[in-house]
């Protein structure tokens, strides 16, 4: 079955013009919706399964869609869009990403059983978000990029934050530093990566990638890294965990390795999580606002749905917050 990548491929033009294209959107020339829509019958692309052209009414419901429905990040995030759309008259149906294109999550999206939707899930395709966005169906994308119609990004500064993160450790004299990454598409992870390679290069330091190391933004997944790293001998001074859930996994198999923090190995993490105050050590790390991302999102969605017009692109500040795990 095409995709909509084939049509922008055969038409030779970028994913966001077909979508431009196939909702006529006075954003492109006629010549160019003619030849997109020609590459989208040459290739007997239809839009299956989505429903923009069915009759709809209106349901005061809200897709928050996250890639996972555990974990103390996402319990703040929820609280401040929960807060503001039950304030506003609205109902909120929180819906976990896991499964892909088969999930619950996408079926919401294209059968358009809610009014709209925020979505922090890096599994959730670019071509099913396209699909979706339409006028009077508001689409809010949290930490990720894609710029087309009817979607507006919000996004927390992740390269400032790592590259905070990094320049912190360094002003404690620390030259080898790691980094334990979150999963490899996620872009809130690249962008943090970007940061502490940028932070490095900025004080002559060498990024060594044997010092780069993959978790998955659990606590599980820190833990794991951590055993790698220390298995492979010669640690480096410090540790930069992408969230703060993979640094107390990473505090947890330095403590079964007697290895001290931050005596031993100073570590920082990013998100300041409610736990990370409670860590043993107490855990400094990159706070981004969670809440405020939330609120902040559903106000967006709320503007939108009465009919305004709002930015495209929103980006909010980190903030360091220093702690007892950096020597």
């Amino acid at each position: 079955m095409a995709t909509i990548k084939d049509v922008a491929k055969l038409a030779g033009v970028a994913i966001s013009t077909v979508s431009y294209a196939l909702n006529d959107s006075t954003r492109i020339s006629q010549a160019t919706k003619d030849k997109v829509l020609e590459a989208a019958q040459q290739l007997n692309y239809r839009k299956n399964g989505f429903a923009s052209d069915l009759k709809r009414t209106k349901t005061n419901t809200i897709a928050l869609i996250l890639s996972d429905l555990a974990g103390p990040f996402y319990s703040e995030l929820t609280k401040g869009v929960q807060e503001v759309s039950m304030t506003n008259g609205y109902d909120l149906i929180a819906c976990s990403s896991q499964g892909g294109a088969e999930s619950t999550a996408v079926k919401f999206l294209r059968e358009k059983r809610v009014d709209a939707a925020i979505i922090l899930a890096h599994n959730i395709s670019d071509d099913i978000i396209i699909q979706s966005a339409r006028k009077g169906f508001p689409i809010i994308l949290l930490d990720r990029q894609l710029s087309i119609d009817h979607v507006v990004q919000v996004e927390v500064d992740n390269h400032q934050g790592g590259y905070d993160a990094t320049e912190h450790l360094i002003q404690h004299g620390h030259k080898d530093i790691a980094f334990i990454s979150g999963p490899q598409n996620a872009h809130d992870s690249e962008m943090r990566y970007s940061g502490f390679k940028a932070a490095l290069r900025d004080h002559d330091l060498l990024h060594q990638t044997k010092w780069l190391m993959q978790g998955d933004f659990t606590r599980e997944g820190g833990y794991r890294a951590t055993k790698i790293l220390i298995a492979q001998g010669n640690l480096p001074s410090g540790v930069f965990y992408a969230n703060d859930e993979m640094a107390v996994g990473g505090l947890q198999a330095f403590r079964e390795n007697k290895i001290n923090v931050p005596g031993d190995i100073s570590i920082i993490g990013f998100d300041d999580i409610q736990l990370a105050e409670f860590t043993t050590p107490p855990l400094t790390t990159i706070k981004q606002p969670k809440y405020e991302a939330g609120a902040l999102a559903i106000h967006l969605i709320l503007q939108q749905l009465s009919g305004q017009i709002v930015n495209p692109y929103y980006k909010l500040s980190t903030e360091l917050i220093v702690r007892k795990s950096v020597k």
